[in-house]
């Protein structure tokens, strides 16, 4: 990337140094956002909606707040453990998207 411009020290800087902050670089950052982009998109497509609202209620996703499997349950008036057992079937669809 061409120099940008000089810093206080007249070292030539680029565009690029000036966008990356001290924990990521923007290529991560833009990386980190397609992969969230295409990951809600897989979740429309390739997951029922009980296992879709279970997988946001978990993460915190789309609004809302993480919850434990037994809380979800409650919420749902099913077992924690069929709330596991949902929860690891929408995991392993996903996975088996971005696998291919």
């Amino acid at each position: 990337m061409s120099p940008f411009g000089k810093d206080k020290d007249d070292n030539e800087i680029t565009l690029l140094e000036i966008l990356e902050n001290d924990e990521r670089s923007i290529e991560d950052e833009i990386d980190l956002k397609l992969k969230t982009k295409k990951l809600f998109q897989k979740m429309k497509e390739v997951l029922k909606d009980r296992e879709k609202l279970i997988l946001e209620m978990r993460f915190g996703l789309n609004g809302y707040i993480p919850k434990t499997q037994n809380e979800i349950a409650k919420i749902l008036g099913i077992s924690r453990s069929y709330v596991s057992r949902i929860e690891t079937k929408a995991i392993n669809k996903l996975s088996k998207e971005f696998q291919e």
